[in-house]
């Protein structure tokens, strides 16, 4: 199937994201991580798309969506929240992989009731201290997103807000959480403990490191299949 490029206008800001499948199917928005963009996701989002209308959402400061004068997570899971209701999607499934990984547990936390399904790729909710801070400097001229919002991201990655871990019990919707294994720079035991946390959690190990979607695409992409029917 073609993947379609579009832009939607969100509180006056023009945001890009890729769909691909039946408008009538199923909904599933996907989240990229930091550094990548919605194209990131093109092989998974095909693979989903005879079952589901994929719609895979670029986030502030990356590729095509806007640069802007503020990045948190917590604007990034109001963007979220703001493309579903123009697109009237209703429940959905979200899917979130790293940086998108942090901004769908956000989602889940606050609007649990919009969702129908979640996972995750390999992404805790963040721990303090783990991270450097983006050095300043000018970045390279062909940087495909905007290094302020990496630094943001950054410093609250660094600093994240204590509540993000002790919400995660409220996240209802049925979750599973896919981990990378000792081939990733995640500490596999903090999803252990994400799974935990969350009522009726699934936890599998797909090994192939951070990126499974990418190191580990047939087993990334059945479980996905099975867990979103």
């Amino acid at each position: 199937m073609e993947i379609y490029d579009r832009f939607v206008t969100l509180g006056g800001l023009r945001f890009h994201y890729r769909e691909v499948g039946d408008p009538q199917g199923h909904p599933a928005v996907l989240l990229h991580a930091l550094g990548a963009g919605c194209s990131d996701w093109d092989q998974v989002a095909q693979a989903l798309a005879p079952e589901h209308r994929v719609l895979a959402f670029e986030l502030r400061g990356s590729y095509a969506s806007p640069r802007t004068e503020r990045y948190s997570f917590e604007l990034m899971r109001d963007d979220a929240r703001d493309f579903a209701d123009e697109l009237g999607l209703g429940r959905f499934s979200l899917v979130g992989h790293s940086m998108g990984g942090t901004v769908a547990y956000l989602f889940a936390e606050e609007w649990p009731e919009r969702l129908d399904r979640l996972v995750i790729e390999d992404t805790p909710p963040p721990l303090q201290g783990r991270y450097r801070p983006v050095p300043d400097g000018e970045p390279p001229p062909d940087l495909p997103f905007d290094v302020e919002m990496a630094r943001a991201v950054i410093r609250q990655l660094s600093e994240p807000d204590p509540a993000w871990w002790e919400r995660l019990s409220v996240i209802t919707v049925p979750t599973l959480l896919i981990a990378g294994g000792q081939d990733s720079h995640v500490p596999q035991e903090e999803l252990v403990d994400v799974a935990r946390r969350i009522p009726g959690c699934r936890l599998i190990d797909l090994g192939g490191g951070h990126s499974v979607h990418t190191e580990r695409f047939g087993e990334f992409v059945a479980a996905l299949r099975d867990f979103l029917s």
